[in-house]
Parts: C-alpha cells; structure tokens; sequence
C-alpha cells in the first residue's frame, strides 16, 4: 500500500463551479459519482445550462419519448432535454445518433437524473467524428478543430454494444473524435465493446483528437459502480483514447474488466488487449488527472489493473490528488505504483491519495 499525504509546493485549491448532481441518489442502480469526492470543479467542466433548451424529447409521457426523436434532435444538434414524465424512463435505440459537423456548434444532452439511454445490448448509442466525412467535414484539419462541443449530463448510458462496429471500432456507448467532449453527472452501466485486439478499447467511452489538446473531463460519473453494472471490453473497462488528455474529477470506476488477452503488442499466440482495467490511454503527449476519485475492484488480464498510461514519446504526465485506487486485481507491469501501468520515467505526481 502507497499512501501520500503532502502537498506539492505550489499547489492550491481554487474556488470551483456549484451545481447539483440529480443522480447522486437515483431511484435504481449505482449513484452518479463518487460521493466521498471533493475536489473542485472548474467552471469549464460543469454542466451546461439548458433552460433554453433547443430540442424538448416527449409531452410529458414516457411513449412520447422515442429513440427516433432523439436521433433526429441529435442530428439537429443544440440543447436537448426530455419531458416523460416524473419517473425514470429508458429509451431503447435501434442505431446510434449521430452528430453532424455543421449542424450546430453546441450539442447538449440534458435527462435531468430521469433518463436513460439504452443501446439494447446491440448498438453503439451516441457517435460524434469530425473527420467523418458522412457527418460532413467543416475543416481542413478534422483533428483539430474547434467544434462541435459535445456534452452529455445528468443522464445514464445503458447496454451500448459497439461489436459490430468495423470501421470506427471501442466506444460502447459514445465514441468522439474532434471538437470537445465532456461528460457530467453521468452512469455508464454495463456497456461493451470489441473484446479481442491491443489497441480497440473503451467499453464505455472512446476518444481521439480533441482541439488543441484540451482535456476531456469527467465529472461526478459512475462507470459500473456495483456488480453486475460494469463496463467491459478489450481494453479499458471504462474509457479508452489515443493521444487524448483526460481531467477526471470525483467519478467512481469499478467492477469494469479488459477482458482481451496478449497486451499490445500482441504477445506470440495472442489476439492482443486485456490492458487498463478502468483506463486505457496511448499515444504522445497527454495528460491524465484524477481527482476526488474512487477506482476499484476493477480486472484485468494484460496490464494495468486500475490504469494503462503509456505515451510513445515518453513526455506525458499523470497527476493523482485526493483519491482512491485499491482491490483492483490482474494484470502486471506496475513499476513505481500498484495497479498501474507505465513507463518508469512517466511524471507522476501524487498527493493526498492512497494507492493499494
């Protein structure tokens, strides 16, 4: 067991955005978030007001609230919220929805802790790609653009299934690439993806090239949260991303698996993956910080029981402060820290935390 309880010199706690979390005590499955988390939330991480909504799913009753409405509303793009009524409803898709590029700068998905949104165990839920040209290409340079700026909250992503995917394969339940993404106030329940290969992954969320390298936040989120609600595919039992930079704040991850075998590169004999039993993150120059966060009773079979962290080019860091990794099981290459894989001279920098 690690346990670090200094502060590096330097550090400070700045005041952070306000806002309440409707799923901190749902009515069923595992509560959104870590709820001993307290780390602040920047501003730029927090929910976004959709009191002006642009889209409203239903009338007021769950039949109102169809899959087909929401494909269309996301297509549309803007702010979208649901009325079906004062009771938790699920909505079942039949494909994912997808963004378009030049629809609308701005999607927001709002269930107000009242929803959620369901692949049915067959399909992919949410897709948004810049560099696809079917959605539209709106630059010359889809890696790095600025927009769309997705943002999913308040809302629950269930039973996503991205196996038959060929082309953009990872991402169960949302897959992005380009403009911005965040996710506040969010559950991931038992998706999956692709369970054989080293690199596919992201049994709940995949993401490549977000704008100017700005991170992808997660804010008060659950991924699994309780047997039998876990995520689970190749690699990264809960997200997965090449080159991508991730702010983690007061989220849960547990009982997720990377369930593939061989590591990456294939070990002889193998079909490869099994590695980052919460996290997955490749590639060069990315960042990832956790804060305020639990992550447990995570597996894996490669590496990396809790966190895979490899950068190519040796120049990422990862930052650790105020939060839990323990129990988590499998896996081996952890050359400084339990349940983390990455290479020995990665910055590491952990504070207030303990590691077990």
């Amino acid at each position: 067991m690690v346990i670090f309880m200094a502060r590096c010199d330097g550090d400070h706690t700045s005041p952070g955005a306000e806002f309440q979390n409707p799923l901190a005590n749902p009515q069923d499955g595992p509560a959104a978030g870590n709820p001993d988390g307290k780390s602040a939330v920047p501003p730029e991480a927090a929910p976004v007001d959709v009191s002006n909504p642009d889209h409203i799913i239903g009338n007021g009753t769950p039949e109102s609230c169809t899959a087909d409405a929401f494909v269309k509303a996301v297509a549309q793009g803007g702010k979208i919220v649901f009325d079906c009524g004062p009771e938790p409803v699920e909505i079942t898709l039949k494909e994912p929805a997808k963004v378009f590029n030049d629809a609308n700068q701005d999607i927001v998905i709002d269930g107000n802790g009242l929803v959620t949104l369901s692949g049915g165990g067959k399909t992919r839920i949410l897709y948004m790609n810049t560099c696809d040209k079917n959605q539209h290409w709106t630059t010359s340079h889809c890696q790095d653009q600025e927009s769309p700026r997705l943002t999913v909250q308040n809302i629950t992503f269930a039973d996503g299934n991205s196996r038959n995917e060929t082309e953009y394969d990872g991402g169960g339940a949302i897959w992005v690439r380009g403009g911005r993404f965040k996710a506040v106030n969010c559950r991931f329940f038992n998706n999956t993806c692709d369970s054989l290969g080293p690199d596919v992954g992201g049994a709940a969320i995949r993401v490549f090239s977000q704008y100017n390298n700005l991170p992808v936040y997660i804010v008060n989120c659950t991924f699994g949260g309780a047997p039998g609600y876990g995520n689970f595919g190749s690699n990264g039992g809960g997200i997965s991303s090449i080159g991508v930079s991730w702010t983690i704040i007061n989220s849960l991850f547990s009982y997720n698996r990377a369930i593939g075998n061989g590591g990456n590169p294939s070990q002889a004999g193998t079909s490869g993956g099994g590695s980052g039993g919460a996290i997955y993150n490749d590639g060069n120059t990315m960042t990832l910080t956790i804060l305020g966060t639990l992550i447990e009773k995570n597996r894996v079979n490669a590496y990396g029981s809790a966190i895979f962290f490899v950068t190519n080019d040796h120049t990422g860091n990862i930052r650790i402060d105020n939060s839990v990794i323990r129990n988590n099981t499998g896996g081996s290459w952890y050359p400084l820290f339990p349940a983390i894989s990455m290479h020995s001279d990665t910055k590491c920098v952990v504070t207030n935390s303990i590691i077990e």
